[in-house]
């Protein structure tokens, strides 16, 4: 297979050229998405209200659209593995269950989009997706992007399971180009680099940012905290590599927010949104609308939050403190000079009172600022670079602020900060 390899080399080296910017995701995704919660179950018999099916769909279109969600950005429905039957049509078109979505996906497409919301589907580079249903072999790309085009789908999802590395380099660039020409806007979500090792010299992010909107870099989220600090340790620890490669139109995404299911606590919970959102990371909830407590919900639908996800200059943040404390400090450059920090402790007793100051932080001498805590909404009025000050994090808590400039130094902040990385980025131990 060496001209094989020589032939997705020589894709990937040309690939700027061929790849198309669909104009789309300029900022990270939000919306929800079925795996965490609902993976695989197809057993619509015994278990017909959380099985895969169009009135799963159906009725958390309903909760995004009714219950305060689409209003504030959660606008994609999206649908994950075994939806489709096990085999394809006679005209070797990719066709959804029938007795699970009696009504087909165009149904179900426009149902969503008259609830001003936009629909996901999820696909397989590959012979087989991850759960057995039939994949997207090399030879089905154009075909099965010209079939989810004409379903009205908004958002594909492609996997990598069943595929070598040789295939996933042609098949990835052509599915972009495939979905291009189909002439209608979908979001290309990419899990090559995690089935890459989600680092260099295997994966490229420079032709990665080139031809997908956004990619899975690492492994799948599980209903646990220590997944979720799994997730965030590799995130930390190759952020030199990650953090340049996001930007509007092209993130990492760490995976699915597990908020509202079994596995976090509160404080945890708090601490996922936090630094999901510090890390420019998609918003895609995986959890049951139906049913979802209000303390979950409060978490999901922060305003605040959700607008510092959104931050129109899409630079993703860093960690830039590791305490022997094990506390832990991420900055996150938005528009308008203003910031994100979070604090976060990986401590396990009790709340832990961290004293520190902005200039420790690395911020411009000089400057005062307006500071909103994000969660508590209790607003600090100017707070001064050098001025020492102390949060209380409680144990896998996390305490994070929005930062405004109320009197700037002669050079904006946040360009010294884009330079990445840049002196102000390097993890410091105080």
């Amino acid at each position: 297979t060496a001209v094989l390899s020589g032939l997705a080399l020589a894709l990937a080296l040309a690939l700027p050229a061929l790849a198309l910017e669909n104009g789309l995701a300029r900022t990270p995704p939000m919306g929800w998405l079925a795996w965490e919660r609902f993976r695989c179950n197809v057993d619509c018999r015994a278990d017909p209200r959380n099985c895969i099916s169009e009135m799963l769909f159906f009725e958390m279109a309903d909760r995004l659209a009714e219950d305060g969600w689409r209003d504030l950005g959660y606008k994609y429905i999206n649908i994950d593995d075994c939806w489709s039957a096990k085999q394809r049509d006679a005209a070797g078109r990719l066709v959804p269950d029938p007795e699970r979505f009696p009504r087909g996906i165009k149904a179900l497409a426009d149902y969503v989009h008259a609830r001003g919301l936009k629909l996901g589907i999820y696909g397989d580079l590959g012979t087989l997706t991850c759960g057995g249903y039939p994949g997207t072999t090399l030879d089905r790309v154009e075909q099965d992007a010209q079939t989810f085009a004409e379903w009205g789908v908004d958002m594909l999802k492609l996997d990598g399971c069943y595929s070598s590395g040789e295939e996933q380099a042609e098949g990835y660039p052509e599915m972009a180009r495939a979905l291009n020409a189909t002439g209608r806007p979908i979001v290309y979500s990419c899990s090559w680099p995690a089935y890459q090792g989600g680092l260099p010299p295997k994966v490229n992010y420079t032709v990665l940012a080139e031809v997908c909107n956004l990619w899975r870099n690492y492994d799948d989220i599980q209903d646990s905290w220590d997944s979720v600090l799994s997730i965030l340790d590799w995130f930390s620890a190759n952020q030199d590599v990650l953090q340049p490669a996001a930007g509007p139109g092209h993130w990492n995404d760490p995976d699915m927010l597990i908020i509202g299911n079994f596995g976090l606590s509160d404080e945890q919970s708090r601490s996922q949104m936090a630094l999901w959102t510090v890390m420019a990371a998609p918003l895609l909830m995986s959890t049951d609308l139906r049913t979802i407590s209000a303390s979950a919900k409060e978490i999901l639908q922060n305003r605040l939050m959700i607008q510092i996800n959104q931050d129109p200059l899409g630079i993703q943040g860093r960690r830039i403190v590791k305490e022997k404390s094990h506390i832990e400090v991420f900055l996150r450059p938005l528009s308008q000079a203003a910031s994100a920090l979070v604090f976060f402790s990986r401590r396990t007793d009790m709340p832990f009172v961290y004293t520190t100051s902005l200039a420790k932080l690395h911020f411009p001498e000089d400057s005062v600022y307006e500071v909103q805590d994000v969660y508590s909404g209790k607003i600090i009025s100017g707070l001064k670079t050098g001025d020492s000050f102390s949060v209380v994090i409680d144990p896998s808590g996390v305490v994070m602020w929005y930062l405004y400039p109320m009197a700037l130094p002669a050079q904006p902040w946040h360009v010294v900060r884009q330079q990445a990385p840049g002196e102000g980025f390097h993890p410091v131990l105080l």
